[in-house]
């Protein structure tokens, strides 16, 4: 995935940001849950499919959806990719861009994701990391992932 950070936390007093990306065919993310923001999600082109809690949805060029928080929910880019809008209330994702991602000037083809500074960095701003890509809110025991918020809020054991 591509993304660019339009704005930020410090633009707008922390209370929202807005990242634009680039994802292609296929490009799913980890399933998760944002303890301290909403997501939501503008298609600008090609096709983002959505699983957030019960329901699935494909958007297309011009749709929107809201994730609020602490909604199980994981995002695949359609056969042609997808170019879309993030924005996080209050402001949250575009600081895991700038600290995960790898710049545009050093990035290429082979450049892949640091999965376990995700991992650390999700947690520290709040996300949990609730399976691999792949996996969906229905894959999830209620058990589970009460065990997984419980473990992110340091009052469980590890899963």
């Amino acid at each position: 995935m591509r993304a660019t950070v339009l704005t930020g936390a410090a633009e707008t007093d922390g209370r929202f940001d807005l990242v634009e990306s680039r994802r292609p065919p296929g490009a799913m993310t980890p399933l998760h849950l944002h303890r301290r923001c909403e997501e939501r999600f503008w298609v600008a082109s090609g096709e983002l499919a959505v699983w957030a809690g019960d329901t699935h949805q494909v958007l297309r060029s011009g749709d929107y959806l809201n994730v609020p928080m602490g909604v199980p929910h994981t995002v695949r880019a359609g056969d042609e990719g997808c170019h879309a809008l993030t924005i996080t209330s209050p402001a949250g994702f575009a600081e895991l861009v700038a600290r995960v991602g790898t710049a545009a000037a050093v990035a290429d083809d082979s450049t892949e994701l640091d999965v376990e500074l995700l991992a650390r960095v999700s947690a520290e701003l709040g996300d949990v990391l609730l399976g691999e890509p792949g996996a969906l809110p229905a894959d999830l025991s209620a058990g589970a992932l009460e065990a997984a918020v419980e473990q992110a809020n340091g009052r469980g054991a590890p899963a």
